[in-house]
């Protein structure tokens, strides 16, 4: 089979598509033949070594395909089943060997692009939204990079919740994208000081869902109402370097968190309901999911760079027949 191997850290030059031994189930596996593979911010984090992985190894975690091969114990399916998932190690390939409890199976109304990329992104709006910050109704939230694939899927089950959404972006056309999704205020990037957003959301968000990181987070921390909370659920601009606890207390006894998406999906009952709500969602049309761009499996570098760049909107998938 053709796979991605990365056998150094670096920028997406290290992506280097390989031949690879189909991959055998092992006891409560699945072998899958993928159709559809998500591509993630967490993917470049572990191409460029800030989390740890042991060289070589194949990148991804999620993605869509059918079922070929059951392993010893796997109960609730049968080969031709199709199926995805989001913590599936080794999915930038043409087989992946997943668990049987991470895999979730996708209706016929579901095409396989956004089944490989519904998971991952929409269990983490879904948790942001549900758990780590429970905004009230009418309550303003700001969402940075609303046109991403995340920040799409939170501009919508925020909105769905009667939450007031504010949101950055870079053009305007992505502009345009976040206020059909139901944001009530986009602003470029450099008009997203907190004393606008303060202006907008009279005195302050309830709270800030920020993916970028370093770049945003000073005025996402100011940008804050008297004890709301920064959730900090990614980094696409760098890490944020040590903060000192005392900003907490001077911004207004705010709250800051660093949630991963592992510890709220958890048990695999957890894992289930969170990814039927998605589904059922994206079925009934409440919930949209935008695929920007697709790129052949041996093109995953030009994914890598089209994700970092910014160029994409929404999510962004391999086809593993190119």
């Amino acid at each position: 089979m053709r796979a991605i191997e990365i056998t150094r850290h670096g920028g997406p030059d290290v992506l280097t598509p390989v031949d690879r031994e189909v991959p055998s189930p092992g006891p409560g596996e699945v072998l899958v033949r993928t159709t559809a593979i998500g591509v993630n911010y967490i993917d470049t984090y572990f191409r460029e070594g800030d989390y740890a992985a042991d060289l070589p190894f194949v990148p991804g975690s999620e993605g869509a395909g059918v079922v070929e091969e059951l392993g010893e114990g796997t109960r609730d399916l049968v080969v031709g089943d199709r199926v995805a998932w989001c913590q599936g190690p080794g999915s930038y390939a043409q087989y992946v060997a997943v668990p049987a409890d991470k895999l979730v199976a996708v209706p016929d109304g579901v095409a396989d692009e956004v089944a490989a990329s519904m998971l991952l992104q929409g269990l983490t709006a879904h948790y942001l939204v549900t758990d780590t910050h429970r905004a009230e109704p009418g309550d303003a939230v700001l969402v940075t990079a609303g046109a991403g694939g995340v920040g799409q899927l939170l501009i919508q089950m925020a909105t769905a919740r009667d939450l007031r959404v504010i949101t950055t972006t870079s053009t305007e056309e992505k502009a345009r994208l976040c206020r059909d999704l139901g944001a009530e205020h986009v602003l470029r990037y450099e008009e997203a000081t907190p004393e606008r957003v303060r202006e907008l959301s009279d005195g302050g968000v309830a709270a800030v869902f920020d993916g970028v990181g370093r770049d945003t987070f000073d005025a996402s921390l100011d940008s804050l109402r008297r004890r709301g909370t920064l959730v900090l659920f990614g980094a696409a601009s760098g890490p944020v370097p040590p903060v000192d606890p005392q900003r907490l207390n001077a911004a207004g006894s705010v709250f800051l968190t660093r949630p991963t998406l592992a510890d709220h999906i958890a048990t695999t009952e957890e894992f289930r309901d969170r990814a039927s709500e998605v589904l059922g969602a994206l079925l009934d049309g409440t919930l949209r999911l935008s695929v920007g761009a697709t790129f052949g499996l041996s093109e995953a570098a030009d994914a890598h760079r089209a994700l970092q760049s910014r160029e994409t909107t929404g999510s962004v998938t391999l086809d593993p027949t190119r």
